[in-house]
């Protein structure tokens, strides 16, 4: 995720308070806490966007896709196909 250090530690991993996560760069409304989960990556995982063009998709590899702002094309993250809860939800 954008708000995410390689080498710092995520500090909204562990972050569960009600709210709407936005871009770091634009603002731009992404995930809501609702959607939010407990994964086991150092990054924080929901399990759906806000909007429909709250983020853009294009496969890396196969299960696997880089996640941007749907506004302004700031990397967010990877998205898992089949990594999430119990539902076969992803994650971002």
């Amino acid at each position: 995720m954008s708000f995410c250090s390689f080498f710092g530690g995520e500090v909204f991993k562990d972050h569960f308070k009600s709210g709407i996560y936005v871009c770091a760069k634009c603002e731009h409304q992404l995930f809501s806490s609702h959607s939010k989960y407990e994964h086991s990556s150092p990054w924080p995982a929901f399990t759906e966007t806000i909007l429909e063009d709250s983020v853009s998709k294009h496969e890396e590899r196969p299960g696997a896709y880089k996640v941007r702002c749907g506004k302004c094309g700031n990397g967010l993250g990877h998205e898992f196909v089949n990594d999430g809860p119990s539902k076969g939800l992803s994650r971002f």
